[in-house]
Formats: C-alpha cells, sequence, structure tokens
C-alpha cells in the first residue's frame, strides 16, 4: 500500500470508492468538483493506492489558520489494517510541513466507528462548537 497525492484519472474511482465506502455523500461528490481541488491544491489530496486500486482517501485543507481533515474514506474489503491511520499521518505531516499548528477533522457524529477513530488518533470532540453548513 502507498499513499500519493490524487490525480485527475483518479476521479472516477475517488466516486466509486467513496459509494462503496458508503461515505456521506456531499453536494461537492461530482467530478468537477474533485477536478477543481486537485488543479486547486493537489497536495491536499490524498489516496490510498494498493496493487493499483485506489482504497482510501483524506483531503487535508489548510485555509493558513487551521488545517482540516475531510472525506476518510477506506474500502470496505481493507479496512482495519492501518490504512486510514497512515492517511492521518501522511496528511498531518503534511499540514505541519507547511505551518499549521491546529488540526480538526470533520466526523459525522452519529458514525460511533469513525468517532472512535478519531479519538484514538488522538482528536478529541470539541463539544462548545458546533458547525454551520450552507450550500450555494
Amino acid at each position: 500500500m502507498r499513499i500519493r497525492h490524487a490525480r485527475y484519472a483518479d476521479i472516477e474511482n475517488i466516486l466509486a470508492l467513496w459509494n462503496d465506502a458508503e461515505a456521506a455523500p456531499t453536494v461537492t461528490d461530482d467530478a468537477s468538483s474533485i477536478d477543481r481541488l486537485i488543479h486547486r491544491d493537489r497536495a491536499s489530496f490524498f489516496v490510498a493506492e494498493e496493487d493499483g486500486a485506489l482504497v482510501g482517501t483524506l483531503i487535508a485543507g489548510y485555509d493558513g489558520w487551521r488545517g482540516h481533515l475531510y472525506r476518510m474514506a477506506v474500502h470496505p474489503n481493507v479496512r482495519r489494517r492501518g490504512i486510514a491511520r497512515d492517511l492521518v499521518t501522511e496528511a498531518e505531516e503534511h499540514l505541519r510541513a507547511i505551518g499549521c499548528k491546529r488540526i480538526d477533522a470533520h466526523v459525522l457524529a452519529e458514525e460511533e466507528h469513525a468517532v472512535a477513530f478519531w479519538e484514538a488518533c488522538g482528536y478529541s470532540r470539541q463539544a462548545e462548537i458546533g458547525r454551520f453548513v450552507k450550500s450555494t
């Protein structure tokens, strides 16, 4: 297994992985949105690849103030093998290297396995802050 940055040729496989992993769909789960992200900041989009197949994703955005981790997905057939943790480690190293001092992870609270994973990675829930979202 290796971790690398996403490429344009990965777009359809990324969308298929998110579907197979039953990642909560968002309005940006389409080829043009992924294309824009890769064009704007390819270094922020990490993919895990095994035997030529895309098996994991994680986006590590940085706005100059704080790092944001989201769109963690690992294919169900290869879960519990450390792929998600390796993606987090790679993303954290990338964020630190560009000056990031604080990172948050976007996690659906009702997905207990995801909450447990992020807690195991050293993240803690910040109960006093809620997330507000608006699609444009």
